[in-house]
């Protein structure tokens, strides 16, 4: 656990970014998660991929990450168990102020509303203390889990994008989704 501050936080969950400290959970959850994030899905399930996944985020300022942490209560602190984590990739500002989202759920934390909270929490620092104007989010057309999460969250389905991303060894088709600040 982390003594990180949350950004933000919501009725059951808040959102802290990554540290170096959290990579005994996170690839425990990461390995726990397997079976729920193939195909789509690789984050980091050991300490030394962990450690450079996490310092990219911290010091790439073309990106951000940002951990979901489930809330015990009005008075817990900093550092609940991580249930997912949402990342901002590909940040570009001036006139553009937009980014594209990365993100997955835990095992332990699926079907619980927690990401969708947590999805909330990030649009609302994305559009306010980032500065941006836009977060595009581009899902395999079989993840259903990933493209409810953006319909829920009032992303706009903009398009389909052949072979867009190499994915486990192959280029993989992709709706393009997106929200924009005043769509909020």
């Amino acid at each position: 656990m982390s003594d990180t501050s949350y950004l933000a936080e919501g009725p059951r969950t808040a959102i802290r970014p990554f540290t170096l400290a959290d990579a005994d959970e996170f690839t425990a959850r990461a390995r726990e998660s397997r079976e729920l994030h193939r195909p789509w899905l690789f984050p980091p399930a050991d300490p030394d991929t962990y450690a450079t996944y996490t310092t990219v985020l911290i010091e790439d300022p073309t990106r951000a990450g940002f951990l979901v942490c489930e809330r015990n209560g009005v008075e817990d602190a900093a550092g609940g168990a991580i249930a997912g984590f949402i990342n901002i990739n590909n940040i570009v500002m001036g006139g553009f102020r937009c980014g594209a989202l990365g993100y997955g759920a835990f095992a332990h934390a699926t079907g619980r509303g927690l990401m969708g909270e947590g999805l909330d929490l990030v649009l609302r620092h994305a559009f306010g203390p980032l500065g941006l104007h836009r977060l595009e989010a581009n899902i395999q057309p079989a993840n259903e889990a990933s493209l409810a999460l953006v319909r829920r969250a009032g992303f706009r389905l903009e398009g389909f994008s052949p072979d867009f991303l190499l994915i486990d060894g192959a280029w993989r088709d992709h709706e393009r989704w997106a929200i924009t600040a005043d769509m909020r």
